[in-house]
Formats: structure tokens, sequence, C-alpha cells
């Protein structure tokens, strides 16, 4: 399979001083087309943290990570951001401003709107949405770039039951519509990343403490073995 991420001994730290605290110690991950994987950890492990060195917006301090040329990608955060313009617009503007005219952009938002059924709500204040309603169009407007790489943070954890619902069952048919697509996300819950993952990474203090197939993650024996951190932390004993 081929690369779409590689990170090499990849340090985070923040601030100057030269013994401020890492929020990632020295991780090595290699992530090939098509793969599902969850980052699991309580919280301040790093797992935002590193899905942001992963897209871009953080460079590591220590460390190097490469992506694979011309890769299309897209991140969806724990809270979206939205902006003071209708839902339409949100979705538009992201596309114009990777290069699209304007009228084709508004046409490929309405068809991302309606891929996760909110078309009736295109000329709303994108602000008076509801949460599960926000992350909806986050997910539309990430879904009409027609991202190879899937960057997603937490997407239903502030999220209501049907929300939660809602939105992972979206991810799962992104997922399912284009197999080549990469998907990478931050997860508290373990129900989800058995659902969507079929790799699961243990961040602990910012160092990458497990790397398994779900299968082997979630076998109580073979991961207590090799894993004890994470073995806890599935019995909820780190949390």
């Amino acid at each position: 399979m081929n690369t779409v991420l590689h990170c090499a001994a990849a340090t985070l730290q923040y601030g100057a001083a030269p013994h401020a605290p890492a929020a990632l110690c020295g991780v090595n991950l290699h992530i090939a087309r098509g793969e599902r994987v969850a980052i699991v950890g309580a919280n301040g492990c790093g797992k935002s943290s590193l899905l942001r060195l992963l897209h871009g917006l953080l460079q590591p301090t220590q460390g190097t990570v490469m992506r694979a040329p011309g890769l299309r990608q897209a991140m969806v955060f724990q809270r979206p951001y939205v902006l003071r313009m209708s839902v339409q617009n949100n979705i538009a503007l992201a596309l114009w401003l990777r290069g699209q005219r304007w009228s084709a952009a508004r046409q490929q938002a309405l068809a991302a709107l309606e891929r996760v059924e909110l078309l009736t709500h295109a000329q709303r204040p994108a602000q008076q949405l509801s949460a599960g309603q926000q992350q909806r169009v986050a997910l539309a407007r990430a879904w009409a770039s027609a991202p190879q790489l899937w960057l997603l943070d937490e997407p239903t954890s502030s999220l209501d039951p049907h929300a939660k619902r809602a939105v992972e069952a979206l991810v799962q048919s992104f997922a399912h519509q284009d197999p080549d697509a990469t998907l990478v996300f931050a997860s508290h819950n373990l129900g989800q990343v058995k659902r969507l993952a079929s790799r699961v990474l243990y961040l602990e203090n910012g160092r990458l403490l497990a790397d398994a197939p779900v299968a082997e993650f979630f076998q109580d024996a073979l991961l207590r073995q090799r894993a004890p951190q994470a073995y806890a932390f599935v019995k909820g004993e780190r949390v």
C-alpha cells in the first residue's frame, strides 16, 4: 500500500523554555492509503496535537512528518467553526479558496448539503444551527473537497446521542464511498473505535505506547502482555 503519512521521531514541544513539557515525544508512525486509524488515550495525552501535526497545522520541534505529494486532506474539529454567513456559503467559501469559481462552489455546496441531509437549511445562518447540525456542515465542507485523508478530532464527543449516531453514520458512509481514502480520528468512545477503525494507536503523555489492529487491541490477554498501559486504559483505570 502507498504511504500517506510518515512520522520519524516526531516531537512537539510547546514553549521555548528548555524544559517546557512536550505534547508529543519521539512518535514513529506509518499510515498507508485506505487505513482506518483511531487514536485513543486519556485527556491531555496528545491526541489533538498529533492530529494537528499530521495535518500540518503544527510543525514538529524535532523529527519529521512527511505526507504523500499532492495529498488532499481535510480536518474536522471537535467543535466545528462556522462563519457568520449562510450554511451554503460556509461550504462554498472553502471551495472558492481552493480555486473554484464562486458559482460552481455554491452549486457544489448544495450537493454537499444534500449529502448530509441539510439542503433545506442552506440559506440559514450557520451559527443558528444545533451543534450536531454544525458538525454535519463541517463534514459536508470536508467532503466537498474530495479529501484523500480525513482527520477527525473527537467529532462526536460534544453531541447528544441522536447527533452522535448521525455524524458517525456519515463518517462510515464517507469511508465506504471511497475505500482508498484514509481516515485518522481521535475518540474517547471505544465502541465507536471498534465500529470505525481497523487499527488503534494508544498515546500516553505524548508517547505512542501501542499500535495494533483493532481486533488485537481489544483482545485482553494480548493487550495486557504487549501494552499494559493501554490495557489499563481500556479497562477504565486511566481516564
